[in-house]
């Protein structure tokens, strides 16, 4: 990048830029290392747990089939 032109506003942010997946205020999301990320199974799992829970109330609801 040449020196020549102003620096403007965009490139300062850009130099001062933060992960956000480092930040202080993000409780969810966290960047992992390579091979280290979640395994598909945890996800295909979670979805059954909430299937079945979901279904398990609704079975208390009356006027059911």
């Amino acid at each position: 990048m040449s020196s020549s032109g102003p620096q403007t506003g965009a490139h300062a942010v850009i130099a001062d830029a933060v992960d956000p997946a480092r930040r202080p205020d993000v409780l969810l999301r966290k960047r992992r290392d390579e091979g280290h990320e979640v395994s598909v199974w945890w996800m295909i799992g979670a979805f059954i747990a909430v299937s079945g829970v979901v279904i398990a109330v609704m079975s208390f609801v009356p006027g059911g089939s």
